[in-house]
């Protein structure tokens, strides 16, 4: 059966990224397809190819030929469904294009019109800090516990797991840990399984999972208690066993306007202008995934942030890789951050 909304995905190559990202989100399939006006294939742009556009520092205004694929695997509307699912499976693609015999879109696969796949991964959120750039929203609540859109921030983020396929859950927790726990209790009331960690005292961002006992022996999601986003933790996780990577940071673009004219010198010598520029660069978005073999660079009970343990790892000859991001994030760190999300 063909995706309904497979035409929300078509696109010209004379669009732009930005353009390209909007198509994308519109479509909800991870896919652009690139045609022409008779609606012949000329290419596709995927959630892969932006992600990759960005690292590269690719201008947003740059053109989606520039960074399509020109050579797309496609099927004909008469393929089997069972030779369809076994193309998927074996190209490892969650997208295909249906072509007629002038090599027309007349229509699309995806992977979720099948039934939802399931991951035995575990999800870990980081629920134990104190939150105190919230002043008095957290003097007697967790951050993580503070509601937007009636429901709390960290309910939010074990239903988009649930809805992306998982099904064990293990928080960590420290300030006002009862708080937490007696809401969730075991996850049962949500069809799942929460196990919590309680730290004696703040270990930092990653440090509580020295901790964890038994150790996982399979790679495993963490997540900040106060980071409400659309990034699909199963796609996630495909990178990073893709990339065959120890520990994968999401990151999104953030962008700063130097709110005056630069004047770019050689000694005294003025070599150019810049009005009011823009600089861009990566910042990390509280969303990882980790092989087991990270926590072997842990201590037991001892204090650690995850970018320092992003540094031993690289350090160890350990591959650590970045996710950009596109979908929608937001951290929910300052009242004002709170309030945006309210209104969302």
């Amino acid at each position: 059966m063909s995706y309904p909304h497979w035409r929300n995905a078509l696109i010209s190559p004379s669009h732009t990224l930005q353009e390209a990202i909007h198509t994308i989100d519109k479509g909800r399939a991870q896919i652009a397809l690139v045609v022409d006006q008779n609606y012949h294939l000329l290419g596709t742009v995927t959630d892969g190819d932006i992600r990759r556009a960005l690292l590269k520092a690719a201008s947003m205004e740059i053109l989606v030929e520039a960074v399509m694929t020109t050579n797309p695997v496609s099927v004909r509307s008469f393929t089997h469904p069972n030779a369809v699912l076994e193309l998927m499976k074996r190209k490892s693609i969650h997208q295909l294009p249906i072509l007629d015999s002038k090599n027309q879109v007349i229509g699309m696969h995806i992977w979720t019109d099948m039934p939802v796949v399931t991951h035995d991964n575990t999800v870990v959120i980081m629920a134990g800090g104190f939150g105190s750039r919230m002043g008095k929203h957290t003097r007697n609540c967790p951050k993580p516990m503070l509601k937007v859109r009636g429901k709390p921030l960290l309910q939010h983020i074990i239903e988009k797991a649930i809805a992306n396929g998982f099904s064990s859950f293990l928080i960590s927790l420290h300030y006002l840990p009862d708080t937490i726990m007696n809401y969730f209790a075991d996850g049962s009331k949500w069809g799942v399984d929460i196990q919590y960690l309680c730290e004696d005292s703040p270990l930092g961002t990653v440090g509580s999972l020295s901790l964890w006992s038994p150790k996982p022996n399979l790679p495993f999601i963490v997540t900040n208690g106060d980071v409400m986003s659309d990034v699909h933790f199963g796609e996630m996780l495909d990178f990073h066993v893709a990339h065959s990577a120890a520990a994968t940071m999401a990151v999104r673009e953030h962008e700063i306007q130097n709110p005056y004219g630069v004047v770019n010198l050689s000694e005294f010598e003025i070599t150019s202008f810049e009005e009011k520029p823009i600089y861009r660069s990566f910042v990390n978005a509280g969303v990882y995934i980790l092989d087991p073999i990270a926590l072997d660079f842990l201590s037991d009970n001892e204090h650690c942030d995850m970018p320092i343990l992003f540094e031993c790892l690289k350090k160890g000859g350990k591959n650590t890789i970045a996710y950009p991001l596109h979908e929608t994030w937001m951290d929910v760190g300052r009242p004002e951050d709170l309030a945006r999300a309210r209104t969302l």
